[in-house]
């Protein structure tokens, strides 16, 4: 049983998060390390956790002249299985979340220029029907500043001509302006090879060559492949697009709180973490508002 939630954690890890492959072995050889610990002592479910089991666990680590480097790094990827643990209600309370660490979630994925943008978006044979699905969903997810699950969710009527209906994090659900050219390629895909279903406003918008809701393991992949054939050298995920949309909106000189409600995060503590302020819009600031700038 927690094995196999640690699959999921580590499944979710690369296509949610897009930790690169050495931190994700990392984080296996920690935590299937701390899980054996757990199954030695006759704990076999995350719920049965408590935090003395956790610091007993690293505790043993220390004696076993482990580096403090290493030690703090158990603990992170403890920490973060925790996080998720607690994310998708498998427990009901983080037992982990008040043990002092680094706090890895709120380190930053990278960010892409606007070109890097362009040529991922560009990427795709809009001459082929997977072409142009691929188009419309990586239009939509950086237009829209999407997480991967919320652009798999959509439904048929979800996308107007002006809006995208999205349901977020909680069952949240917020409404995000779409642009002329992500409606453009969402309009090509509907009409020209989508397959045709009931026409139920229930259908997924995006849908597999079999038919199928599309999930967030495919749009991973997609991005990766599109990545490699455009020669970007950066480790991105759907989640640098999100990222990429919010700092490029930052740079422009959108205001914060208005990013926070298109990226649906209830606090503005998470969008200030989210969007770092870029070189380039902290000179331009301190240029037009400094008195001797």
């Amino acid at each position: 049983m927690m094995h196999e939630i640690l699959k999921d954690f580590f499944l979710y890890l690369t296509a949610e998060k897009g930790l690169s492959l050495n931190t994700i072995k990392a984080y296996e050889n920690d935590l299937y390390r701390f899980v054996t610990h757990l199954n030695d002592n006759r704990i076999h479910d995350f719920r049965q956790v408590h935090q003395d089991h956790i610091i007993e666990y690293l505790a043993i680590l220390q004696s076993h002249n482990y580096a403090v480097t290493s030690i703090t790094r158990a603990l992170i990827a403890i920490k973060v299985l925790f996080r998720y643990l607690k994310k998708e209600k498998i427990i009901f309370k983080n037992v982990a979340f008040y043990l002092e660490s680094p706090r890895l979630w709120q380190v930053l994925p990278s960010v892409m220029s606007c070109r890097e943008v362009d040529v991922l978006l560009d990427q795709p044979d809009e001459e082929t029907e997977n072409g142009l699905r691929d188009k419309a969903m990586l239009e939509v997810l950086y237009a829209c500043g999407l997480r991967v699950t919320e652009l798999c969710r959509l439904k048929l009527y979800d996308v107007d001509d002006d809006f995208v209906r999205v349901y977020g994090k909680g069952g949240k659900e917020r409404v995000v302006p779409i642009g002329r050219t992500a409606l453009t390629a969402v309009d090509r895909y509907l009409t020209q090879c989508r397959p045709d279903m009931e026409g139920d406003r229930e259908e997924p918008l995006f849908l597999t060559n079999r038919g199928r809701p599309m999930n967030r393991i495919h749009v991973w992949k997609m991005i990766k492949q599109y990545a490699k054939q455009g020669g970007i050298q950066k480790n991105i995920s759907p989640h640098t697009l999100r990222h990429s949309f919010a700092t490029h909106l930052l740079d422009n000189g959108a205001d914060l709180r208005v990013i926070q409600e298109l990226l649906g995060h209830g606090a503005i503590s998470s969008t200030d973490r989210y969007t770092h302020v870029s070189r380039k819009h902290l000179h331009t600031s301190f240029e037009k508002f400094h008195p001797r700038g």
